[in-house]
């Protein structure tokens, strides 16, 4: 027989729900099965353990909804780089000095998934370019989420997108509450007629998507004239070729060419560059925008368009990106800085971005981020 256990709390708050004084919350078989105020459950479930918290708060497990465990160990690099592009390159020059790769990724993620616990997140979006090594060590943790493995594929690297693909799509590691998802990287990354490719597979095996969106403002130049910050870097790779695909219009508008921003479980990481009229085809579409303001105060963009995204209804989550941008995965600092930019917000609401929201841009409403009966009983 399964033990029921009933827990207390001065507070529960459900998220999606009013806040319960002296609540309490009924757990059986690690699933939620019951939410209500102490006195009422426990005359209705008087045989089961009680374990009570006292004068705590007690809310859903919260959701990182963009990071990059595997990146936990390398840290931002000193100094601050003068462009994005200088970023990336000095990322990839420390990352090719690791001579053991797997380990590497293996104690980054175990200690990507121990600061998350610390802060109360119990489930993560997070993208895998070393896929299969990461996604071991994910299933054998104790977090839930979606492992979105990185896609490539452009120019003279166009040839590692089958294989890329491919081993995005592996779901062998699959647990109950942790699932794959695909990510093709950004339009500087991976070509458009590519994008399309992981859009169909995405719908095909009903897959969460999430790509690198509007990050920088170079990605409409290099787009559209194959010029700029991105083409220097491209240069600087020595990988470049002709025929990449061009696209005038922007990084939103091309999404919604090849299909993205209309699938389900579709979800936009940064969007910090984003006018009004891709703000409306946003709202009209079903993707997610993932904010992750740490970083975002790192590279210094303008103020990201936070508040006129959720006015215009659309899903907005947060995430803490990875610890390459990022002091560490401390999602309650990124509430933080949104609470300092915009105090006048109701402190729900700014949880909500940390639970229903991000739960929704990963397309684990019916797991994550709310304490309801059929929820998985992760608690902060």
């Amino acid at each position: 027989m399964v033990e029921q256990v009933l827990i207390t709390a001065a507070q529960v708050i459900p998220m999606g729900a009013p806040a319960i004084d002296d609540g309490a919350v009924l757990v059986e078989g690690g699933i939620v099965r019951a939410v209500g105020a102490r006195r009422d459950l426990m005359r209705e479930f008087g045989g089961a353990r009680v374990h009570a918290l006292g004068e705590a708060a007690l809310l859903p497990g919260l959701v990182n909804a963009h990071t990059q465990l595997e990146m936990t160990l390398l840290g931002p690099p000193p100094g601050h780089a003068e462009t994005f592009v200088d970023w990336v390159l000095t990322i990839r020059a420390r990352a090719s000095a690791v001579t053991d790769w797997e380990r590497l990724t293996r104690e980054a993620v175990g200690e990507g998934v121990r600061q998350c616990l610390a802060c109360g997140v119990t489930c993560v979006g997070d993208i895998a370019n070393n896929i299969h090594t990461t996604r071991a060590a994910l299933a054998t943790s104790p977090i839930r989420g979606v492992s979105f493995g990185e896609v490539l594929g452009m120019a003279r690297r166009t040839g590692q997108f089958a294989h890329r693909l491919s081993a995005a799509l592996d779901r062998s590691f699959e647990r109950p509450g942790l699932v794959a998802g695909i990510e093709p990287h950004a339009p500087y990354s991976i070509d458009l007629e590519l994008y399309r490719k992981c859009v169909e597979a995405a719908r095909k095996q009903g897959l969460a998507i999430c790509t690198h969106l509007a990050e920088t403002p170079d990605e409409a130049e290099f787009l559209a004239a194959h010029a700029g910050q991105f083409k220097r870097l491209w240069d600087r790779l020595e990988a470049w070729d002709d025929s990449v695909t061009r696209f005038a219009g922007g990084p939103v508008r091309a999404m919604k060419e090849v299909g993205l921003l209309d699938v389900p479980g579709a979800s936009l990481a940064h969007a910090n560059y984003v006018d009004d009229e891709e703000l409306e085809l946003l709202a009209g579409g079903r993707a997610s925008v993932i904010y992750c303001p740490r970083t975002h105060a790192y590279f210094g963009h303008p103020e990201h368009r936070l508040r006129d995204m959720l006015s215009a209804g659309i899903n907005v989550a947060v995430g803490t990106d990875s610890a390459a941008s990022s002091p560490d995965l401390n999602l309650l600092d990124e509430l933080r800085v949104i609470y300092g930019k915009h105090a006048d917000l109701p402190p729900s609401a700014i949880f909500e971005l940390a639970t229903l929201r991000a739960a929704r841009a990963l397309g684990l409403e019916g797991v994550a981020g709310q304490i309801a009966p059929g929820m998985a009983a992760d608690f902060a």
